[in-house]
């Protein structure tokens, strides 16, 4: 077979059991038109989908500037900053047990290329990362759609992902953290290649590279992605099972297909992600945290189905709290819950003759809130660990509210325009809260003008410090270390890079404290600080911190962190 020749397309022509093979049709808005666009027309189609991109780009951008940018999108901008300049497999850091090393950190990299490193870039990048998500379902949600019914799902897509933006939950998860979201593209991607190219022979590879990178990145991809596809793929193969009598086994399934190749390849991508670590861990890469989510006792996965419930709830935007509409805004995100609930439905309902991507989609929520369920995860506000479900969701429900065709020119644009505007809403009310100034910035501008570049704080102040201030100033972080002989300061275990603790190569001068936070190890208060270092020679009042200035270097006083449950790759 040559190049993008299909494979065997009778199990693919077969169907549904007890149904008759169709010749394949052509895909509405996709097969041939019966008037080939001119390229000018083409050429402004292009235009219309950049300026839309943009415009959408840049409102993401102005409502991620209405909350401050923490040590966790820092600490990615840090680790990007290093690949930036040389450090691809980032030697010497210690990772979480999610690395977004294959999406979030490669795309902060490409925003700090152009704008450097600053808390604007963290906010740029987390934009960037919500609109490919956006833009990935928008692709899904098109197809077999074409003009006005295509304007009107992509907006349905639009409104649904836009309005969580109206709650201060939504900001924090959707356009502010690498928090999972941007491993969403790999499933939407997946699921886009499968439903598109399900015989073409370049799929598998396509998707066994999709999912191994993704993997690789993120474990959300391994326990949601992989039996998602496998699941869908078993079944559509099963469905062309030959029942007819005297037929021998071998010639009852028929393995030849292209269901039957992605699913050998998607299991594929389980090992290629695992050797991928490998090659980290052989040429010095970053040591990554053993992730520490385990299956949690049966006895509370009915108290975790409540949780989950009011996380699905904080996640589509049906929730009050810190919302910019107050209850309109409540209403919208459950109008938007029940959208997605009613495609979800649907699909389950035609399950037998719907397309490959549905029925991925449909699974691919179902596994998520299951693992979800079943495991140690929930916590109320938790729900970044299952963001896949709303851009999924939004899919099914432009698919299940606009069909592929809408006949009637009046009415298809009154369907637009009332789509557009549940879509300009929401981002609108979203762009209208004030920016948000950070202690960071505050602190950052202090130190720096009083010339003071390297110290030592908390895990929530440290990174956030450095890159508000462009790495001019460089904070680290520390902890107590109580367990393990007397109580010392001890270098972070979680997203630090071990150089940062050399005193032979840097001089600390410098504590930020008494900011409260609700872990007992990075609550730095100044008693707690003169007890276990030296007696500061100043202590000064910054935007509610305190900042105690010392003329020894620090770092000879913090022990290095202590190897917990990390593994290397």
């Amino acid at each position: 077979m040559q190049s993008g020749e299909r494979y065997s397309s009778g199990a693919d022509l077969a169907g549904p059991p007890g149904r008759a093979a169709q010749p394949p049709q052509p895909q509405s808005g996709t097969g041939h038109q019966h008037r080939a666009a001119s390229p000018a027309h083409r050429w402004w189609i292009a235009a219309a989908w950049t300026a839309g991109g943009l415009a959408l780009l840049g409102l993401l951008f102005r409502i991620s500037l209405s909350f401050p940018q923490d040590s966790d999108g820092a600490n990615s901008a840090l680790q990007a900053w290093d690949m930036l300049h040389g450090n691809l497999l980032l030697h010497g850091w210690i990772v979480g047990d999610a690395t977004f090393y294959t999406f979030e950190l490669p795309l902060y990299a490409m925003t700090e290329f152009f704008f450097g490193l600053h808390s604007v870039t963290v906010h740029l990048g987390a934009s960037l990362t919500y609109l490919i998500v956006a833009a990935s379902a928008v692709a899904l949600a098109r197809v077999d759609s074409r003009g006005m019914s295509m304007a009107a799902r992509c907006a349905v897509v639009i409104a649904v992902l836009a309005v969580p933006l109206l709650t201060s939950a939504g900001v924090y998860t959707l356009v502010e953290l690498p928090d999972h979201t941007g491993t969403v593209a790999f499933l939407l991607v997946c699921f886009l290649v499968i439903d598109r190219a399900p015989s073409r022979r370049f799929t598998p590879l396509l998707v066994c590279a999709i999912l191994g990178a993704g993997q690789l990145g993120d474990a959300t991809v391994l326990y949601v992605a992989v039996p998602t596809v496998l699941i869908v793929c078993a079944y559509h193969v099963l469905a062309t099972v030959n029942l007819r009598p005297r037929v021998s086994l071998r010639a009852r399934v028929n393995l030849r297909t292209g269901d039957a190749a992605i699913a050998v390849a998607t299991v594929a991508s389980v090992p290629l992600a695992v050797l991928a670590r490998a090659a980290i861990m052989h040429f010095g890469g970053y040591a990554m945290i053993s992730p520490h989510t385990k299956i949690a006792p049966m006895a509370k996965w009915a108290h975790n189905g409540i949780v989950t419930y009011h996380n699905v709830l904080n996640l589509f935007g049906a929730s009050r709290q810190g919302a910019a509409l107050g209850t309109a805004g409540a209403v919208l995100g459950l109008a938007c819950l029940l959208a997605a609930a009613c495609g979800f439905g649907k699909v389950l309902w035609t399950w037998r003759t719907a397309s490959r991507a549905e029925q991925l989609l449909c699974l691919a929520i179902v596994i998520n809130i299951v693992v979800y369920v079943i495991s140690s995860m929930p916590t109320p506000g938790g729900q970044r660990e299952m963001v896949a479900v709303l851009p999924c969701g939004a899919v099914l429900a432009a698919r299940a509210l606009v069909p592929g065709r809408i006949s009637g020119l009046r009415l298809a644009r009154v369907v637009v325009a009332a789509a557009a505007a549940v879509a300009l809403l929401p981002l609108a009310a979203a762009a209208t809260r004030p920016p948000v100034t950070p202690p960071a910035a505050r602190l950052a501008t202090w130190l720096q003008a009083h010339g003071l570049h390297y110290g030592i704080g908390g895990y929530w102040d440290a990174s956030a410090v450095t890159v508000q201030s462009g790495s001019r100033v460089q904070v680290r972080a520390v902890s107590l270390m109580y367990n393990h002989g007397p109580v010392r300061f001890a270098a972070y275990d979680w997203e630090t890079n071990a150089s940062w603790y050399e005193a032979s190569q840097h001089d600390a001068t410098f504590v930020i404290a008494d900011r409260p936070h609700s872990y007992p190890n990075d609550d730095f208060t100044v008693a707690v600080i003169e007890k276990y270092l030296p007696h500061p020679v100043a202590i000064y009042r910054v935007a509610g911190h305190a900042i105690l200035i010392y003329r020894a270097n620090l770092l000879k006083h913090v022990v290095p962190a202590l190897p917990l449950n990390s593994t290397q790759g």
